[in-house]
């Protein structure tokens, strides 16, 4: 009997659909049996090409089926984490290409605006999350890509300020769930050596989308500008919204559900593909969306994951500086308030939204370097790189606090150029997350939507003190911060560490391993 029979043979039997079945209880145990220690990836023997990419040491039958989810789950996910961040990033671009003399933005109304886009972040996660456990996917993330779409339409032609606050607030309430529900998506398909190099492959996609908005923002501003009466910035949100609705649109037609119980099959993905995906995330920890009973809720708010978890992303999340270069570039530039600080040095509006790109360069390297290794040599740990990524963080705040703003250029666009790769720890954060909550789907989502909420929360408020639009490019309490978090999270890193360790070593029998955490499948913690 062939892997995708057993598969099949299984359904019928277990839902009733074939009145005879062709093999009795005890080979349908051991057929079950067998399944699932084919489906044990800590079991599974590594090649060097399954280092490289992981399908490489799966079944036909599974590798069929990762082909099918990465070029759907994965591609779209990806390209929505794109968009999203074009759609994020582009009010910078934006700003340092005009909008700031067109709307008179001269205080600190850049430093609102992302304010407001946060406040509508926070707002509209932890509904989506909520809804997703309950309403198929498909349906959920192509709407609000579609949504966030209108509002970066509607950009192009604001007048006034508290239009654009308006917007901003509406881009940030339907781009709010994206983020955290596909985390949790990829974390109901991909199991323990698969999931980091997917969530690097989303993250990584959302920084090029942030790199792709200085290229089109370049390209607006010397093809584009003044044609049909728009300045080139306008252009910039024409195009990401064009973009951003092509992808909503692929959503509605490729996007899947959640591997349950209750999920239908698609023209692509059949009956017996969800029934192999839910036997692998069985094998792998991970539990399917259960009814919300007394001792749920009970169990939720006495767990620790509630409480240390969401910490973790915080610190993670508000440690990366809030892109200094870019005013640090146009402050060469002499204005009739504020004389050039080299004489004879200046920057054109190209040169200020590409020089910065080549830092986004570094972190999709040291993002995929990190991803790469975790899934592979580090044999799922994902703590070793997130240490290692906020130490570096700490000591280019460090140098950057040591070092003159114009005595030294070339040192200090290398440190800027840095200072990105504080964020290519972010995937491992959220893949930890993720796993360490797998034995409770609603719990997995909560926790994950309470990150990303409180992370933003933060955000919302600590920029309007440390991170001014004013005090940019020096910023010397936002380098402080920055340097101190990263600090934080190495001890929290260290508690997380202990208490998921605590947690495995209590477990059953069945569970414990003689590796590292980052080997042992994740086990409901302990009170």
């Amino acid at each position: 009997m062939g892997f995708d029979d057993k598969i099949i043979a299984r359904q019928e039997v277990v839902l009733g659909s074939s009145p005879t079945p062709s093999f009795d209880d005890d080979k349908l145990h051991s057929e079950d049996s067998s399944l699932r220690s084919s489906l044990d990836q800590t079991k599974r023997k590594q090649t060097w090409l399954g280092y490289l990419w992981d399908t490489a040491d799966a079944s036909p039958e599974e590798r069929k089926l990762l082909l099918k989810l990465d070029a759907s789950l994965l591609v779209l996910t990806s390209f929505g984490y794109f968009v999203k961040n074009l759609d994020q990033t582009n009010i910078q671009n934006a700003f340092l290409s005009g909008m700031k003399e067109d709307l008179g933005m001269y205080g600190n109304q850049l430093t609102t605006a992302t304010s407001l886009w946060t406040a509508g972040y926070v707002i509209g996660q932890m509904p989506v999350l909520l809804t997703l456990t309950r309403v198929s996917p498909r349906y959920i993330i192509p709407t609000i890509e579609l949504g966030w779409s209108i509002c970066t339409l509607a950009t192009y032609a604001v007048k006034d300020i508290p239009t654009l606050y308006a917007l901003r607030f509406l881009v940030g309430f339907f781009e709010s769930g994206f983020f955290p529900a596909a985390h949790y998506i990829l974390g109901s398909y991909y199991g323990k050596k698969e999931l980091a190099k997917r969530a690097c492959i989303f993250y990584v996609s959302g920084v090029l989308g942030g790199m792709f908005s200085g290229f089109i923002q370049t390209g607006a501003s010397k093809g584009l500008n003044g044609v049909n009466g728009l300045e080139g910035w306008r252009w910039t949100f024409i195009i990401d919204a064009v973009i951003s609705f092509a992808v909503a649109i692929l959503g509605y037609i490729f996007f899947p559900g959640l591997p349950g119980k209750n999920t239908k099959p698609t023209f692509w993905l059949t009956a017996s593909d969800l029934e192999l995906t839910r036997q692998r995330m069985k094998v792998a920890g991970r539990a399917e969306p259960s009814p919300w009973t007394r001792s749920k809720v009970k169990a939720l708010f006495s767990s620790w994951h509630l409480y240390v978890l969401p910490l973790m992303y915080i610190l993670f999340n508000n440690a990366p500086v809030q892109q200094p270069m870019g005013f640090w570039l146009k402050s060469f530039n002499p204005t009739a308030t504020h004389k050039a600080p080299v004489p004879g040095h200046t920057y054109s509006v190209s040169q200020i939204n590409l020089l910065p790109l080549p830092g986004q360069a570094i972190f999709v390297v040291v993002a995929l370097f990190f991803a790469w290794t975790s899934d592979g040599v580090l044999k799922g740990r994902r703590w070793p790189w997130i240490v290692v990524g906020c130490a570096g963080n700490v000591l280019w705040n460090a140098i950057i606090l040591n070092t003159s703003l114009y005595d030294s250029i070339k040192l200090r666009t290398a440190l800027y150029w840095l200072l990105p790769s504080a964020g290519s720890i972010g995937m491992l954060t959220m893949t930890w997350i993720n796993e360490i909550c797998a034995a409770d789907s609603e719990k997995r989502a909560i926790v994950i939507g309470l990150a990303n909420t409180l992370t933003y929360t933060v955000q919302a408020i600590v920029p309007n003190f440390l991170w001014k639009q004013t005090d940019m490019p020096l910023a010397h309490k936002g380098h402080i911060y920055s340097m101190s978090l990263s600090a934080g999270l190495i001890i929290w890193t260290g508690v997380v560490f202990y208490l998921a360790r605590r947690d495995a070593g209590k477990g059953s029998r069945e569970q414990r391993s003689s590796e590292e955490f980052g080997e042992v499948a994740p086990i409901e913690e302990t009170k």
